[in-house]
Formats: C-alpha cells, structure tokens, sequence
C-alpha cells in the first residue's frame, strides 16, 4: 500500500509538533526549586501576587488589597511585605534541602514555614501547612 502524504497534512504534523514541544518547554520550570538567589536577586527582589489557592486546590477571588500584596526578600536574610498602607518587617531563612522557607514577622512569638513548591528567577509558589498555595511573579 502506497503511503501519500499531503503537504497539509505534514504542515499539520509540524505545527502538532511544534505547540507540543512550546507547551513541554513552558512548563519544565513549574516545580522546579533552583538556588536562594533566585529568591533575592543580587540584593533584593520584589514579588507580587499572582494567584491564590485554598487548600481544595480552588482559587481564590483576589480584591484589590491582596492584587497591592508586594514582598520583598533582601539577601541579607530580612524581608519586607507591603499591603497597601500597612507593612510588615521580619527575618526570613530558606532551606534549600527541605525546601522550606521560615518567616519571622518583627516582634511575633511565632514563625510562619511555608514548603517551596516553586522558585524561579520569575515565579515563587508557597504551599501553606494548610495546603493551600500562594503563587508570587516577579515585579
């Protein structure tokens, strides 16, 4: 049996292709923990929400005080997060091992630990100990 094949239908399988090694490539990075200079940049880096999950995995309407939430790691090991008028300082260690980064609010008792689900140059996911997630891009 003769095999024909179209130059359409060729074009077709090169375009399948094509959208399938773009969409491979775009989300090699999701999951991906890379170095703490990722996390703070040279010195410092700005993160801004992107998008919010509850523990269900379901997301979360963002009002306009969480789209103003800005956080900001410094490589000195202290941050800084933004909310509108309010703003909250502390210390921050980051385990690249456990892939864990622990917050220290300024004059809090208590520390937040948060496991890194994903830290890259432009995208930071932190997963809560109650499941949900918070997804960060860079500003």
């Amino acid at each position: 049996m003769k095999n024909i094949t179209s130059p359409a239908s060729r074009l077709l399988a090169g375009l399948f292709m094509f959208v399938l090694l773009f969409t491979a490539a775009c989300g090699a990075k999701e999951g991906t923990v890379e170095s703490v200079n990722q996390l703070y940049g040279t010195d410092s880096k700005t993160w801004k929400t992107d998008k919010e999950m509850n523990a269900a995995g379901d997301k979360v309407a963002q009002t306009d005080a969480m789209d103003d939430q800005r956080v900001t790691f410094y490589a000195n090991g202290q941050y800084n997060m933004m909310s509108g008028a309010q703003t909250m300082n502390g210390k921050y260690t980051f385990d690249q091992g456990a892939k864990t980064i622990t917050m220290m609010p300024d004059g809090a008792g208590q520390s937040n630990t948060f496991t890194v689900v994903t830290l890259t140059d432009d995208k930071l996911t932190l997963k809560g100990t109650d499941g949900s997630e918070l997804r960060l891009e860079r500003e």
